[in-house]
Protein backbone atom coordinates (compact mmCIF):
# COMPACT_ATOMS: atom_id res chain seq x y z
CA UNK A 1 0.00 0.00 0.00
CA UNK A 2 1.46 3.56 -0.88
CA UNK A 3 1.41 6.11 1.19
CA UNK A 4 -0.80 9.11 0.98
CA UNK A 5 1.53 12.04 0.25
CA UNK A 6 3.71 9.92 -2.32
CA UNK A 7 2.25 10.94 -6.00
CA UNK A 8 1.85 8.12 -8.45
CA UNK A 9 3.96 7.58 -11.15
CA UNK A 10 3.04 6.85 -15.07
CA UNK A 11 4.20 3.32 -16.45
CA UNK A 12 6.73 3.27 -19.58
CA UNK A 13 3.42 1.13 -20.80
CA UNK A 14 1.12 4.12 -20.02
CA UNK A 15 2.67 6.76 -22.00
CA UNK A 16 3.81 4.90 -24.95
CA UNK A 17 0.04 4.26 -25.38
CA UNK A 18 -0.64 7.86 -24.90
CA UNK A 19 2.30 9.08 -27.48
CA UNK A 20 0.64 6.10 -30.21
CA UNK A 21 -3.08 7.54 -29.83
CA UNK A 22 -1.84 11.17 -29.98
CA UNK A 23 -0.02 10.58 -33.47
CA UNK A 24 -1.59 7.84 -35.21
CA UNK A 25 -4.48 8.97 -37.93
CA UNK A 26 -7.50 7.17 -37.14
CA UNK A 27 -9.50 8.40 -39.74
CA UNK A 28 -11.71 10.18 -37.55
CA UNK A 29 -12.73 13.44 -37.53
CA UNK A 30 -12.35 15.97 -40.53
CA UNK A 31 -9.30 14.62 -41.81
CA UNK A 32 -10.97 10.96 -42.18
CA UNK A 33 -13.90 12.95 -43.81
CA UNK A 34 -12.61 12.66 -46.75
CA UNK A 35 -11.58 8.81 -46.43
CA UNK A 36 -15.10 7.71 -45.28
CA UNK A 37 -16.49 9.55 -47.55
CA UNK A 38 -14.49 8.01 -50.75
CA UNK A 39 -14.29 10.96 -52.29
CA UNK A 40 -10.04 10.56 -52.80
CA UNK A 41 -8.83 7.15 -53.80
CA UNK A 42 -8.27 4.94 -51.13
CA UNK A 43 -10.21 5.95 -49.16
CA UNK A 44 -12.92 3.10 -47.15
CA UNK A 45 -16.10 3.69 -49.42
CA UNK A 46 -15.46 2.24 -52.97
CA UNK A 47 -19.28 1.49 -53.59
CA UNK A 48 -21.93 3.87 -54.30
CA UNK A 49 -25.72 2.38 -53.86
CA UNK A 50 -27.52 4.03 -56.87
CA UNK A 51 -30.69 4.46 -55.35
CA UNK A 52 -29.91 6.14 -52.00
CA UNK A 53 -26.37 7.13 -52.57
CA UNK A 54 -25.20 5.15 -49.16
CA UNK A 55 -21.46 4.21 -49.52
CA UNK A 56 -19.98 0.52 -48.76
CA UNK A 57 -16.21 -0.56 -48.54
CA UNK A 58 -17.35 -3.75 -51.03
CA UNK A 59 -19.78 -6.02 -52.12
CA UNK A 60 -20.72 -8.14 -50.12
CA UNK A 61 -21.60 -5.28 -47.48
CA UNK A 62 -23.47 -3.43 -50.25
CA UNK A 63 -25.41 -6.01 -50.72
CA UNK A 64 -26.29 -6.69 -46.83
CA UNK A 65 -27.17 -2.49 -47.04
CA UNK A 66 -29.43 -3.82 -50.51
CA UNK A 67 -31.05 -6.44 -48.88
CA UNK A 68 -31.65 -4.59 -45.64
CA UNK A 69 -33.11 -1.07 -47.41
CA UNK A 70 -34.48 -2.14 -50.51
CA UNK A 71 -35.91 -5.60 -49.96
CA UNK A 72 -38.07 -4.72 -52.92
CA UNK A 73 -36.00 -4.26 -55.64
CA UNK A 74 -33.57 -7.14 -57.07
CA UNK A 75 -29.95 -6.71 -56.50
CA UNK A 76 -27.99 -5.74 -59.39
CA UNK A 77 -24.12 -5.75 -58.88
CA UNK A 78 -23.42 -3.77 -62.27
CA UNK A 79 -25.94 -0.92 -61.33
CA UNK A 80 -23.18 -0.05 -58.11
CA UNK A 81 -21.15 3.37 -58.58
CA UNK A 82 -17.49 2.59 -58.34
CA UNK A 83 -15.99 5.89 -56.59
CA UNK A 84 -12.63 4.15 -57.07
CA UNK A 85 -12.48 4.07 -60.69
CA UNK A 86 -13.40 7.57 -61.62
CA UNK A 87 -10.89 9.29 -59.74
CA UNK A 88 -7.30 9.85 -60.51
CA UNK A 89 -4.09 8.31 -58.82
CA UNK A 90 -2.43 11.45 -58.28
CA UNK A 91 -4.28 12.95 -55.12
CA UNK A 92 -3.96 9.20 -53.73
CA UNK A 93 -0.22 9.19 -53.25
CA UNK A 94 0.01 12.87 -51.55
CA UNK A 95 -2.10 12.22 -48.50
CA UNK A 96 -1.53 10.47 -45.61
CA UNK A 97 -4.33 6.73 -45.20
CA UNK A 98 -5.61 6.05 -41.48
CA UNK A 99 -3.34 3.72 -39.41
CA UNK A 100 -0.58 5.20 -40.78
CA UNK A 101 1.50 6.06 -38.25
CA UNK A 102 2.67 9.76 -37.53
CA UNK A 103 2.09 13.11 -36.70
CA UNK A 104 0.51 15.88 -38.57
CA UNK A 105 1.48 18.71 -35.90
CA UNK A 106 4.82 18.97 -37.26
Amino acid sequence: MTGKAKPKKHTAKEIAAKVDAATTNRGGGKAGLADRSGVEKGGHAKLECPLCKVTAPDVKSMQIHHDARHPKIPFDESKLNNLHSTLTSAAETSKPKPGIRGSLKK
